[in-house]
């Protein structure tokens, strides 16, 4: 199995980070940063039930890059298939991108998403797409930064904090046009 691995400069201060697949021991550093930085600015879902760990869910080891600092976890980037059928086993798409906030701003969440840009190129994908709430133009600019473009908008598709919220569909071609 490919990894991605560093060490990445991640801003112009130059941090070195390493990249690398998650381990089970990484579990919970990286539900923790989930936990910081959720929002509704970020994710349409509800906070997580009492117990929530990381890769109970669609997550898994195999499939999340950690960005690590002096060898602590401080972000991570998840990827999976966004289906089970074979006629879309070519696609993977970012289910989860989280940075420790007092590391944001600093490259480490654009590091993380050329990682997983070069791991889903590396297994075999044409395409990577995500979702991203039009409340977040952050995550936005940093994906449009990263060569992602919006392909759909789902107008009006979640109501968070009383305001009605755009889904944006975006996607990056990872194998040249024929």
């Amino acid at each position: 199995m490919p990894t991605a691995s560093g060490p990445w400069m991640a801003d112009p201060d130059r941090i070195s980070i390493e990249i690398r697949l998650a381990g089970a021991a990484d579990e919970p550093a990286l539900t923790a940063i989930d936990l910081q930085t959720r929002s509704a600015a970020v994710t349409p879902a509800p906070d997580p039930a009492p117990g929530f760990a990381l890769f109970d869910g669609r997550a898994t080891p195999q499939d999340t890059l950690v960005a690590v600092l002096e060898g602590e976890p401080v972000g991570l980037i998840a990827i999976a298939h966004p289906t089970g059928l074979e006629s879309h086993s070519h696609v993977y798409e970012v289910i989860d991108l989280a940075v420790a906030t007092e590391y944001q701003r600093q490259g480490i969440g654009r590091a993380l998403v050329e990682a997983a840009v070069g791991e889903a190129a590396a297994r075999g994908a044409r395409r990577l797409t995500l979702r991203v709430l039009s409340s977040n133009p952050g995550a936005r600019a940093l994906y449009e930064s990263a060569g992602f473009a919006v392909e759909g908008v789902l107008r009006e598709e979640f109501l968070l904090e009383g305001r009605y919220v755009d889904d944006l569909l975006m996607a990056r071609a990872l194998t040249p046009e024929a």
